[in-house]
């Protein structure tokens, strides 16, 4: 069954995008997604978005806290934000959990359009390599 609700739809996604399977959560992008994460990074397709994560982490996923629908949404035009903790593994093989997460989505007519993604790693990597405290 599909996904009926734009929250739904980017619960879906970002289920399909953390196994990871980026093939599978296509499946809820509009042709012409924007994605932008931490840095300004901008992105096409859930597969770049899985293969950043697999040059940053050993493994990732996203424990979701909340999925929330901006008031005022319709069919043609709704913004969602999905937030949470990330947790994993980072590449030397240290785990982490607790790492703050907030993305937002445009969803129309059904397909996530845009994706903009917002996380402490950069922070929590600048403190690993002593060039910061928290």
């Amino acid at each position: 069954m599909s996904p009926s609700t734009p929250a739904a739809i980017v619960d879906e996604y970002l289920r399909l995008l953390m196994i990871p399977d980026p093939a599978a959560a296509s499946r809820y992008i509009a042709p012409e997604l924007r994605i932008r994460f931490t840095g300004g990074r901008a992105m096409k397709a859930p597969a770049e978005c899985a293969a950043f994560n697999a040059s940053r982490y050993q493994w990732v996923k996203k424990k979701v806290e909340a999925t929330e629908t901006v008031a005022g949404g319709t069919p043609e035009h709704t913004v969602v934000y999905s937030l949470g903790t990330l947790y994993g593994v980072w590449p030397d093989g240290t785990t982490f959990e607790g790492n703050r997460y907030v993305d937002r989505y445009v969803v129309k007519r059904g397909l996530i359009t845009q994706m903009d993604v917002w996380n402490d790693s950069a922070e929590w990597l600048l403190v690993r390599a002593g060039l910061a405290t928290l």
